[in-house]
């Protein structure tokens, strides 16, 4: 990305909203797990260093792991700033999924699979195994709810709460504060509504 794109990025912060993202459509899957990834978050604002070598995810499996790097990196790459893979946002989803609630939890699991079945669907292949081109068809599928089928639909449940996952942990890390929006340590923790930025699918 060129640099005078720069800032088109940093207002994704424009897009912020002040309330809690929990609070439409109670009951919500995606919702609940987007408003507890604002709370997971918040705790952590106060210490927004990078965690230590030797991590393992505590509930995502390594093929599930490999897939949630795979969309977090699609959803914010790597520009002229690191992405969602230098920022450890696969760290942050797995910890708010280690708090989830279980049937919450599940849905996620399901929707991973769901992205893999799809993926051999229309591609012959997982969905990490597939190529960049492929990718980008799929999420940009995903990402046109309006003109979705119906056999997409649980994609497109899961994909809108990964994203949220995805930009909420994204923003809330060193890389993400610092680097990406220049904050100079007086940022509060925010509420993203979603970034609807182009590069961002």
């Amino acid at each position: 990305m060129a640099r005078s794109d720069r800032p088109s990025r940093r207002d994704a912060l424009r897009t912020l909203a002040a309330g809690a993202i929990g609070t439409a459509a109670a009951g919500s899957w995606v919702d609940a797990l987007s408003a507890l990834a604002h709370t997971h978050a918040r705790a952590r604002t106060a210490g927004r260093g990078v965690q230590p070598a030797g991590w393992t995810p505590r509930v995502l499996s390594p093929r599930q792991h490999a897939t949630v790097v795979t969309l977090a990196e699609l959803i914010i790459p790597r520009t002229e700033t690191p992405g969602a893979k230098a920022a450890g946002v696969d760290r942050f989803i797995d910890g708010v999924l280690h708090e989830a609630n279980p049937a919450e939890r599940d849905e996620f699991f399901r929707g991973l699979a769901w992205m893999d079945e799809r993926s051999r669907i229309l591609f012959g292949q997982d969905f990490v195994q597939a190529d960049a081109a492929q990718h980008t068809a799929l999420l940009t599928r995903l990402a046109d709810e309006d003109n979705t089928t119906e056999e997409d639909h649980a994609g497109v449940e899961f994909f809108r709460a990964i994203k949220s996952m995805t930009v909420t942990g994204y923003y809330t890390t060193e890389v993400g504060l610092r680097q990406e929006l220049g904050d100079d340590g007086r940022l509060a923790m925010v509420e993203f509504a979603g970034c609807d930025h182009p590069e961002h699918l």
